[in-house]
């Protein structure tokens, strides 16, 4: 029973990572974080420059590497094997991704909209995934939250007209702006910035439903991990259906303490949320979005 829940999560495309409270990635400062591991750094550019001629500049992208709970043959090794997909498979998402961050940032502020069309396959899924469903904005703290809601999708027409393989090249898109952009506000803010997930799953079917959108999500989380690592944060599941929540209640206090640290369920943040573009700074719903930052500050970031 116990992994048929988790299954039914990674279904879902739920990415589930470590979690605790007042989380951070790091209590140090980035810039202390990359004199202490120069070293490992400049390995790493040696690696990127021997695989591409447009290696990543900025430290917190190698930094990110070093990191990593890992030894530093895995470390090394891991790394190339990123590079060699950046320089050839996912060059033109790497590409995309870096253009559209340039357009978006150069009024000074940000402007999402050259970055849903650089996606992609943009033509297709600007259709069916719009701001209602899925967004990022950030935190009081500084971290970025990727916000989805899979209900409002309508998954079923989105999979007649693309490929799982596809649409996971459009998540893993989102997630490559996402990791670029919690760079440049490491650099900015001198805290390493996360990417924290909230799933709200309120409406979504565990029966029924489009099986290869779910496949999708899944294939792109698992890839995101691997491409981007000491990146994500907590991951929340909120407003689980009635039986699914049932059961994540029941037999969570029987999970090994290690998983108990990756798991954060939660009824109510984004409740009374329609439009997921409702919490955006800005341009959203004011007090919708202070709820939203308040249930964070609660779950993730308090004492």
């Amino acid at each position: 029973m116990i992994r048929s829940i988790a299954v039914s999560l990674l279904l879902l495309g739920v990415s589930v990572l470590p979690f605790s409270a007042a989380f951070s990635l790091s209590d140090k400062p980035v810039s202390t974080l990359v004199s202490e591991n120069a070293n490992k750094i400049a390995t790493l550019r040696d690696i990127a420059t021997s695989i591409t001629s447009d290696a990543p500049s900025d430290d917190v992208f190698y930094l990110r590497y070093c990191l990593a709970d890992v030894d530093d043959d895995e470390m090394k090794s891991r790394f190339e094997s990123t590079m060699k997909w950046r320089s050839g498979e996912g060059k033109s998402i790497c590409d995309a991704a870096k253009t559209a961050i340039g357009e978006a940032t150069e009024s000074g502020g940000w402007n999402n909209d050259p970055v849903q069309k650089a996606a992609p396959f943009a033509s297709v899924v600007n259709e069916y995934i719009t701001p209602s469903s899925i967004v990022t904005t950030t935190t009081r703290v500084g971290d970025l939250a990727f916000c989805i809601r899979a209900s409002n999708i309508d998954d079923v027409e989105l999979m007649k007209k693309i490929s799982v393989e596809d649409l996971s090249d459009f998540f893993v898109y989102c997630k490559e702006v996402n990791a670029a952009v919690a760079n440049m506000r490491s650099v900015e803010s001198d805290r390493l910035v996360s990417v924290l997930t909230a799933n709200d799953l309120s409406g979504v079917k565990l029966v029924g439903g489009e099986a290869s959108f779910r496949k999708a999500l899944s294939a792109s989380s698992k890839r995101g991990n691997e491409l981007y690592p000491t990146l994500s944060g907590p991951s929340l599941l909120l407003n689980l259906p009635k039986l699914l929540g049932a059961l994540a209640k029941l037999f969570t206090p029987l999970f090994p303490a290690e998983v108990r640290k990756r798991i954060k369920f939660e009824q109510g943040p984004l409740e009374d949320v329609n439009d997921m573009s409702e919490i955006l700074a800005g341009s959203g719903d004011a007090k919708k979005r202070e709820d939203f930052m308040d249930s964070l500050d609660e779950l993730i970031y308090s004492q």
